[in-house]
């Protein structure tokens, strides 16, 4: 399966960072999946209202995001908490992607979503981008679902380091580990049922 991990904080060596850094570490070790990770730390996206993405004059970043989501069965999206609700250049990247003109992104994906906090935070934001990513499939009239299952990662700095290797408590990597597999399978199935719908 190709798995696509986006970091959506724009901070340097952010908490987001280090929990893709630490999924994509775990997936690697089953040596079945392709993983690749997107880190909004050179996110050039412009604001809604202030210009647009153009499909012919992509930058290096722009280009590495769409390229990376497209040919991705699974999208995992993990966003810092900041006030309690999703970073503005999560939700701006789906308000300005969101079109027909990138229509491939939503469809024939699994979506999944992650919420960061270095507290005991983390779950708006991942229902923020649950609630327009859904918008966007059904605006787009796309068959894709986002996993039913969101994690929140707790004191996120106290339980994986910048390489994203776990030293922190057991129940953080147990519930971790949980999500993973349940959104594996979620993948797992939706990908198989897409291969037999297109037979």
């Amino acid at each position: 399966m190709k798995i696509t991990l986006i970091s959506t904080s724009s901070r340097k060596n952010s908490n987001s960072l280090r929990f893709v850094s630490y999924i994509r570490n775990l997936l690697v070790s089953e040596g079945q999946h392709e993983v690749s990770i997107v880190s909004f730390e050179d996110y050039d996206i412009p604001y809604v209202g202030q210009g647009s993405v153009k499909k012919d004059a992509l930058t290096p970043f722009q280009a590495e995001l769409i390229s990376a989501w497209e040919s991705a069965d699974l999208v995992l999206f993990a966003m810092p908490e900041y006030n309690w609700t999703a970073p503005p250049q999560a939700t701006n990247t789906i308000h300005q992607l969101g079109g027909p003109g990138f229509k491939q992104l939503f469809d024939n994906k699994v979506f999944a979503m992650v919420g960061i906090s270095n507290g005991r935070g983390g779950r708006q934001p991942a229902l923020d981008m649950t609630t327009v990513v859904n918008k966007i499939i059904s605006f787009t009239n796309s068959y894709s679902i986002i996993s039913p299952k969101l994690y929140e990662s707790h004191e996120t700095d106290k339980n994986i380091d910048e390489n994203g290797i776990f030293y922190g408590h057991e129940v953080y990597e147990r519930t971790a580990k949980a999500f993973l597999e349940y959104t594996l399978n979620v993948a797992q199935r939706w990908v198989g049922n897409e291969q037999l719908a297109d037979r």
